[in-house]
């Protein structure tokens, strides 16, 4: 049976095809009724065994995240942060009063322009994809930018003094080919930086290099 992948799922992307008849006996409730209303899971940043993909679910409450994993072969639809800010659905959303949403309409046009690949992603992201009720009047707005080559601290800076001007608290993921580390850490300026990786995090002095020490 076909599916409907369109590359290797990457942290962020979200997924629909999983089932609750997939999850393992001990997860929670809440995690099967997420299935059953055709929810799509969150990829996360986790190592996986061939012909399998980290994945979060995400339930009503904002303390509700179950971690498992999801077979290649089960995914009907994939949908990456960028897919989300071309399909533009913000502009019709019912409540764009609030500050997440005010956010995103004001620094998109900026986004634009600076050269990277960016997306939505968290709870704003997990609505606009899939429909699903999931922002609130106090949601942050969750961005990601890819950054294949080194972007400069100053660049960094600059970004967040642009950024800084937008209601509600913006937080902006750079994503790296070796993980990914905050906007606003890196433009801080510290020696080491704190890196996500497959593996787990790791402090890092250059988040793009391919070889790299974690630093107890």
């Amino acid at each position: 049976m076909t599916t409907n992948i369109v590359s290797m799922p990457r942290p962020h992307d979200l997924l629909w095809g999983m089932t609750a008849e997939q999850l393992a006996a001990d997860a929670p409730a809440w995690a099967h009724a997420a299935l059953r209303r055709y929810a799509p899971v969150v990829v996360r940043r986790a190592p996986a065994e061939p012909g399998w993909i980290a994945v979060g679910i995400r339930g009503q409450a904002r303390e509700q995240r179950f971690a498992t994993w999801m077979r290649l072969d089960a995914i009907r639809r994939q949908v990456s942060p960028e897919a989300i800010v071309r399909a533009g659905r913000w502009h019709a959303h019912a409540r764009p009063q609030w500050p997440a949403l005010r956010a995103l309409a004001q620094v998109a046009p900026r986004l634009a322009e600076c050269g990277l690949a960016w997306g939505v992603t968290g709870s704003l992201g997990f609505e606009l994809a899939s429909g699903l009720p999931a922002v609130h009047p106090a949601s942050d707005l969750d961005l990601l930018l890819r950054a294949p080559q080194p972007v400069s601290r100053a660049w960094a800076q600059a970004l967040c003094a642009q950024l800084d001007g937008a209601p509600g608290r913006i937080d902006v993921q750079l994503e790296t080919p070796c993980g990914a580390l905050a906007l606003r850490e890196w433009a801080k300026g510290a020696a080491r930086v704190l890196l996500k990786t497959a593996s787990g995090p790791l402090l890092v002095g250059d988040p793009w290099a391919a070889a790299r020490q974690a630093v107890a």
